[in-house]
């Protein structure tokens, strides 16, 4: 998420009452998880499993719950509890209105077709020449194509299913990101497409997905990828042009497939692939997964 207008490292820290290590007039333009964090922006940590990961991201500022040795150029803010001074950040700048209030900033391109039954959230941005069938909720800040199919039921714009667990529940981490859909994007019935933590998620011009697709916060879907029914995508993944899914796969959280995969149907994808046809439920090269099968099946 970007600030509406650059914020100093010394007012971040007033706002959520925390010690700051750095320059106190270093600019932030604003906040982002780790997966996605560019220059200028804040990521948090709070486990020393993570300090590493943090510190030499890109980040500008790391809001951390103890001091360390901070690199060159970069800024600290010290707290307590940085998975919820990291929501404050974000609801003080960029809540959502989650359709509290009535929508307002929607902008609808020419020759498109919205159903009465359809729900917009505030700031969307539709396209020309779209149909968005019955039933379907366009969440706060969406942005829409042209050209693009939304069936009916289908929910863009969700909470990211984002949590931390404490003893006595789990605490929601805010989402403040939002959803794009590029041209020619056809989606099926029954879709759940989250939005962003604190970036986008984003689907690519020509992609098609199937019915009953989950599709994780921040997760980036390349051109022209086809994902079939029942297929859950996790968050922060990265899906390469011209890759296709079939029904029912799964995918692990921060996983990339390269472009021009194929993921067989059920395929559990719990690591990063490179090009090629894969199966089984740890996923595997399909030759060798059909060489093993007939391995096995000759044991006397």
């Amino acid at each position: 998420m970007r600030f509406s207008t650059p914020q100093t490292l010394e007012n971040l820290a007033t706002l959520i009452g925390a010690r700051y290590v750095g320059d106190s007039l270093q600019q932030v333009l604003g906040t982002n998880e780790i997966h996605r964090v560019e220059a200028g922006e804040i990521v948090f940590v709070n486990h020393p499993k993570y300090y590493d990961k943090a510190l030499n991201s890109k980040a500008t500022v790391i809001l951390i719950d103890k001091q360390v040795e901070c690199p060159s150029g970069k800024g600290l803010l010290i707290s307590g509890d940085p998975f919820g001074d990291f929501n404050r950040i974000n609801l003080h700048f960029g809540a959502l209105s989650q359709f509290k209030s009535p929508a307002e900033n929607t902008s609808v391109g020419e020759n498109t077709f919205i159903h009465p039954s359809v729900v917009l959230g505030r700031d969307v941005e539709i396209g020309s020449n779209c149909y968005i069938g019955p039933g379907s909720v366009i969440g706060d800040k969406t942005r829409i194509g042209n050209h693009v199919v939304i069936q009916s039921a289908t929910i863009i714009g969700g909470d990211a299913f984002y949590y931390r667990k404490t003893p006595q529940r789990y605490e929601r981490l805010e989402s403040v990101g939002d959803v794009v859909i590029e041209d020619y994007v056809e989606i099926g019935n029954a879709c759940t497409i989250d939005r962003g933590v604190t970036a986008s998620t984003i689907i690519g011009e020509g992609s098609v997905l199937d019915n009953q697709i989950q599709l994780g916060h921040d997760t980036i879907v390349g051109k022209r990828v086809l994902i079939a029914a029942q297929t859950g995508i996790a968050g922060c993944c990265n899906i390469g042009d011209d890759v296709t899914i079939w029904g029912q796969v799964g995918m692990a959280s921060g996983v990339t497939i390269e472009a021009g995969t194929v993921l067989l149907a059920k395929t559990g994808a719990h690591r990063s692939l490179k090009k090629g046809t894969y199966f089984g439920q740890l996923a595997r090269e399909f030759k060798a997964y059909l060489r093993d099968e007939i391995k096995v099946k000759n044991l006397p």
